[in-house]
């Protein structure tokens, strides 16, 4: 991908809700992320509604089970429509091999690809000591991002923060970025706004509730794409 763009988070209650952003922002964005509530609530059904915008879908299912399972998971995405798939790379190698697989088979002729989701932008280094990982968010992401790369991912999607690491050791990774802010985040510890993102070498940026819960979030969105270009051509 040539030049950064803005995906939107459609993390909104109803599927009929979320095609009323996503048919509004259109015009601004790159494409669009249906997360966990939507794809468990309404279903996967609601990814195909979205492509037929004429966006590229990302479904964030963040899978993570046994290897058969993901793979029949993504299959399925992928007969949906989505994209890309997320899955987390801490569930091994193998697991993502089978979703890369799997996505591979559902999607057919259409472009497809797995996203590994290296460590949540909700945890930082006191966090992952809790879960009994003593390693640094930066050290985890470099390890995941070598998995994801050895076993056929697309890309990666890590916190702005550790873009620079993907640089050294999966360059070729499309890289992903949530925890884009232009205020604090409250759930949310590693966290930058657009044009530091662009700046660390971001190229898909993840905005949801700036957009999503603006008083007009066509207008939102259009800002937040602005912001992108002007950072990307270092004109901002």
């Amino acid at each position: 991908m040539e030049t950064p763009g803005l995906l939107v988070a459609l993390d909104l209650p109803t599927a009929e809700e979320a095609v009323d952003v996503a048919e509004a922002v259109a015009p601004h964005v790159v494409g669009f992320k249906v997360g966990l509530g939507l794809l468990h609530g309404p279903g996967p059904a609601v990814v195909a509604a979205l492509v037929r915008l004429d966006r590229p879908v990302f479904a964030d299912a963040k899978l993570h089970d046994i290897p058969s399972q993901v793979r029949r998971a993504a299959a399925a995405l992928g007969r949906h429509g989505a994209r890309w798939v997320s899955v987390h790379v801490a569930g091994g190698a193998a697991m993502v091999e089978a979703a890369v697989e799997g996505l591979r088979e559902g999607a057919g002729a259409a472009p497809a690809g797995i996203l590994g989701v290296t460590v949540l932008t909700s945890l930082d280094g006191n966090r992952l000591s809790e879960v009994g990982i003593q390693q640094s968010p930066g050290k985890l992401v470099s390890k995941m991002a070598r998995v994801a790369d050895a076993a056929g991912c697309e890309g990666v999607v890590c916190s702005p923060r550790e873009l620079g690491v993907l640089a050294d050791v999966a360059p070729d990774l499309l890289r992903v970025t949530p925890g884009i802010r232009s205020e604090p985040a409250q759930d949310q510890l590693r966290v930058a706004t657009p044009e530091e993102a662009v700046h660390r070498g971001a190229q898909l940026l993840v905005v949801g509730r700036p957009v999503t819960t603006a008083p007009d979030p066509a207008e939102a969105a259009r800002h937040l794409a602005d912001r992108i270009r002007r950072a990307a051509a270092g004109t901002e």
